[in-house]
């Protein structure tokens, strides 16, 4: 099914009980991440969206429970000079978790069909061409035993001005906007054929796009790490490692540990 803007705007506001549920996902994504480290799984978690979409608010949500020994946040900005001289995918591949690991990335390798096609940062042989080398990139990686989720934060024009203005009235949330906001926002036209594009190339049975609705962000942020909990309980063994009678043993005899039945 062609995966359609339009029906992620309706900013619908979140009728449960906010604060109460957050906690309840929180913990559900440590037991997850729990899963990953007792298992030796490993995890990608991809978020694209317009600027002022509330991709921040929702990493932060995402990962505020986790051990940050077992999880790393990649910003991803324009590539430095030495990225500029190698595949636009080799930061990307350094970037990747290992065992144990989940990488989550505000922003990612979908720059190159992105914002690079729209500012003419990549010719349209190479932005073409990205789509191709983007699904094999993510077939190598789901191949490989990683499991990838894929999400796009979607917000209308209104909302995004709302936004921006409210960065802009809030003394300390002004480092937050930019000149480039607003290149890009004289260019949604453009953006929205590039997106629809990208869903229409990379929306693949091995790494699907999940929308999120993000005009209201409680709602917004539930959503988000609903799909995230829910992916990765599929895809992640979720048993608990078995006791090892070792420790038992030592517990024994430090504090006369007695194991519960």
């Amino acid at each position: 099914m062609t995966i359609q803007l339009s029906d992620h705007e309706t900013g619908a506001k979140y009728r449960g009980a906010y604060a109460d549920d957050l906690a309840a996902l929180q913990d559900r994504l440590e037991r997850i991440q729990a899963a990953h480290i007792a298992h030796r799984q490993r995890s990608v978690i991809m978020f694209e969206g317009w600027d002022a979409a509330g991709k921040g608010g929702i990493i932060t949500r995402l990962t505020g429970h986790l051990d940050p020994r077992y999880f790393e946040v990649w910003p991803i900005g324009a590539p430095s000079d030495e990225e500029k001289a190698r595949h636009f995918l080799w930061r990307f591949w350094k970037r990747l978790p290992g065992n144990r690991e989940i990488s989550v990335f505000d922003r990612s390798w979908y720059g190159r069909v992105l914002v690079e096609r729209v500012e003419g940062f990549a010719s349209e042989a190479e932005w073409r061409k990205g789509y191709d080398e983007i699904n094999e990139f993510e077939a190598q990686l789901t191949g490989s035993g990683t499991h990838l989720v894929k999400l796009f934060v979607h917000i209308t024009q209104d909302e995004q001005d709302k936004r921006l203005a409210d960065r802009l009235n809030d003394p300390w949330k002004r480092w937050k906007t930019g000149t480039e906001d607003y290149r890009n926002r004289a260019k949604r036209k453009e953006y929205l054929a590039a997106i629809d594009e990208m869903f229409a190339q990379t929306d693949t049975r091995w790494a699907p796009w999940k929308v999120i609705d993000g005009n209201n962000k409680k709602a917004a942020r539930i959503a988000a790490l609903t799909h995230v909990a829910d992916t990765l309980e599929a895809a992640v063994p979720m048993t608990p490692p078995e006791i090892d009678p070792a420790v038992v043993e030592l517990a024994q005899k430090a504090f006369g540990y007695a194991p519960k039945d």
